[in-house]
């Protein structure tokens, strides 16, 4: 475990014995967010899929943490309880960066965004997270400013985020755009395309394709080794079988931002907005391949974890 994460761990951190151990003994560990557990999906397929998610990184060789915020401190691992909580308790706070100060000195539970997960990982000492798709610039972005958070924090904190690319709500031309400016290398795990989450085309490329786990942590290694601050985005696609058409896909998710805008629909509720009318729009098969990709990316995480270890 790393200084930052001693000097904070009585105050700010705790940890579950089995991420603790893994830690402190060099283990590969994996990083989960909750918000896709609070807000990504109905009960009780999040909890489902949430421990399920765990299950597959084990079998993979490595240990799960699931971060979120409860009671002032931000866990790294979550009981069964805790996690029966992030899936069922109403109004659980949507975290980022600038949300740490006021949830955990309130007291609240708070979900974590891959942009808070990568702050806790961070802390914790944990180089891999594994989630569905990142955030990034919304359609209509150049006038609204709405940017999300995730991708500044990719460029400042130092963690390998896998994904089926960016949600495919967003503006991917411009969210790989800035992924660009600010230096956060785009890899291909076994695509040369930037998956759509929903979609495995997007239509845009990605920065570099990679084939095998230890090609992906040789990468990561050399860039923190330079000391080339900042993440990487590790682009997965979904599997050929669960995946959905991107033309298909691209009618559905119009039809639901035409109708956030008229709903009047903005900034944190957006995303659970749209993703919820999705899975209405396509008779529930939105959501079963969100809950592939996240187990593709779960798996690959945990592959990458474990080379990371590797001598």
């Amino acid at each position: 475990m790393n200084k930052i994460a001693n000097e904070l761990s009585s105050r700010y951190l705790t940890f579950t014995d089995e991420v603790r151990e893994a830690l402190e003994n060099g283990r590969p560990v994996v990083a989960l967010e909750t918000t896709i557990i609070s807000h990504g999906m109905p009960y009780p397929q999040n909890i489902e899929m949430a421990k399920t998610v765990e299950r597959i990184i084990r079998e993979q060789g490595a240990v799960p943490a699931t971060i979120g915020i409860m009671d002032g401190k931000i866990k790294i691992g979550l009981n069964e309880q805790e996690l029966e909580a992030f899936g069922t308790t109403k109004n659980v706070e949507k975290v980022s960066r600038r949300d740490f100060p006021y949830i955990l000195s309130s007291g609240k539970i708070g979900a974590t965004t891959v942009a808070a997960t990568m702050i806790g990982a961070a802390l914790a000492g944990i180089e891999v997270f594994a989630t569905g798709g990142i955030g990034g610039v919304h359609r209509e972005g150049e006038t609204t400013m709405d940017v999300s958070a995730d991708l500044t924090e990719l460029a400042r904190t130092n963690v390998a985020v896998v994904c089926a690319g960016a949600k495919s709500i967003l503006d991917i031309g411009r969210t790989l755009e800035f992924l660009e400016t600010h230096g956060v290398p785009v890899v291909g795990f076994k695509t040369s395309e930037f998956p759509s989450f929903y979609a495995r085309e997007s239509g845009y490329g990605v920065d570099f394709r990679l084939d095998e786990p230890s090609q992906v942590a040789d990468v990561l290694r050399t860039k923190w080794a330079l000391g080339l601050e900042g993440g990487a985005v590790i682009a997965n696609p979904v599997p050929a079988e669960s995946a959905l058409q991107q033309n298909e896909i691209e009618g559905v998710i119009q039809q639901a931002l035409n109708e956030a805008k008229d709903q009047h629909v903005t900034g944190k509720k957006v995303t659970p907005f749209l993703l919820a009318r999705i899975k209405e729009l396509t008779n529930g098969r939105s959501l079963e391949t969100n809950i592939a990709l996240v187990y593709h990316n779960a798996k690959v995480a945990a592959q990458v974890a474990v080379a990371l270890k590797a001598e």
